[in-house]
């Protein structure tokens, strides 16, 4: 009778514990900013791209010389969970802003992996200057797209 009771008991303390674990952190859900290091008002955060259209346009009165300012669209990259597209500026062979104009944003989840890691991979690109960065770890399809559409645009800048 002894041995019923202390199995019981046990039983009820390790579903009291297992049932108050909280299995995930409460981490509030936002866009994450499209451009980090670009000149205010050419950020898009919305997630919505151009399509796989892509195009480079020079600053008014600059050629696409080493001393200009050059705007590259790099192709979009189709991940799983949607299409990543990015658009950097380089000036003097230097990248000095990426702005993602397209990435996954149909569900919450992808609103908060996005917020955390598109921070992170532009900050990282922009102090490579290239488009040899490390992933992110919980953003894998993001970073690949990322990656491959700013391997795209530094191409197509002549970087």
């Amino acid at each position: 009778m002894r041995r019923v009771i202390l199995a019981i008991v046990s039983t009820v303390a390790v579903l009291v514990i297992l049932l108050s674990i909280k299995t995930h952190s409460a981490v509030p859900l936002t866009t994450p900013p499209a451009a980090v290091g670009a000149p205010s008002g050419t950020a898009s955060g919305s997630g919505q791209g151009s399509g796989t259209g892509s195009g480079s346009s020079t600053a008014p009165g600059g050629s696409a010389g080493t001393t200009s300012t050059q705007t590259v669209t790099g192709t979009a990259a189709e991940t799983m969970y949607g299409p990543v597209q990015v658009q950097i500026t380089v000036k003097s062979r230097k990248l000095t802003a990426v702005n993602v104009i397209q990435y996954p944003d149909g569900t919450p989840r992808d609103a908060q992996i996005n917020a955390y890691a598109i921070p992170q991979l532009t900050q990282e690109a922009l102090a490579a200057n290239s488009a040899k960065i490390d992933a992110i770890s919980g953003a894998t399809y993001t970073s690949g797209g990322y990656i491959t559409s700013l391997q795209s645009a530094l191409d197509k800048a002549g970087i």
